[in-house]
């Protein structure tokens, strides 16, 4: 009984915008979160899941009304605690080459994994065989993916880092995971400047 999760990293947000928890889509994000519909929409879903930041909430929003779905919110979904100076290339490097690395009042890559991970296995085993919606982040994803794929690390992070949205499946049999397969994203090199639809 094969469970289908998809996870959706979120589409564009204000970056400007302060707060974490409650940073919006811009209106090139809202648009661009069409194409999560548009793939999603033939895929019979039965579940939604997301972080509660609004940012990967509304990112799903649409897909989940088509379905006639409510999405479901936890916690430990939510992206990665920043602390002080924590977003440069030379911090992605430190936290990726050491896993329990963070700066100051943020989390390590470590502390993100592990509570992913057991949101992840709570759902799973809580919906066998079904097909599954899950609102994500960029680092919280990559901690699942480094979860299974141990050679998952920092160059691979900055590979889908500008991609929003990006959607990719992972299949289990149970909690154990059967394939991995990348399906469609929108690369965003900086905010505001010409994007580059790409699917597959």
């Amino acid at each position: 009984m094969v469970t289908e999760v998809y996870f959706v990293r979120h589409a564009q947000p204000e970056h400007m915008w302060e707060d974490d928890r409650t940073r919006p889509l811009t209106d090139e994000g809202k648009r661009d979160a069409e194409i999560v519909l548009d793939f999603l929409k033939s895929k019979e879903i039965d579940i939604f899941y997301s972080s509660p930041y609004k940012r990967s909430f509304d990112t799903i929003a649409d897909t989940a009304a088509f379905f006639g779905k409510k999405i479901l919110t936890d916690e430990r979904l939510r992206e990665r605690e920043k602390g002080i100076n924590g977003n440069n290339h030379g911090m992605f490097e430190k936290r990726w080459a050491d896993h329990d690395y963070h700066e100051e009042n943020g989390e390590s890559i470590n502390m993100v994994q592990q509570r992913n991970i057991a949101a992840l296995t709570e759902i799973l085993l809580g919906n066998r065989g079904k097909k599954i919606v899950i609102g994500t982040h960029g680092t919280a994803l990559s901690t699942i993916l480094n979860y299974y794929d141990p050679e998952f690390g920092c160059s691979d992070f900055l590979r889908i880092i500008d991609w929003m949205p990006y959607i990719i499946e992972l299949d289990f049999d149970g909690d154990k995971l059967l394939s991995i397969a990348e399906h469609c994203y929108i690369e965003k090199v900086f905010q505001g400047k010409e994007r580059t639809d790409k699917k597959g």
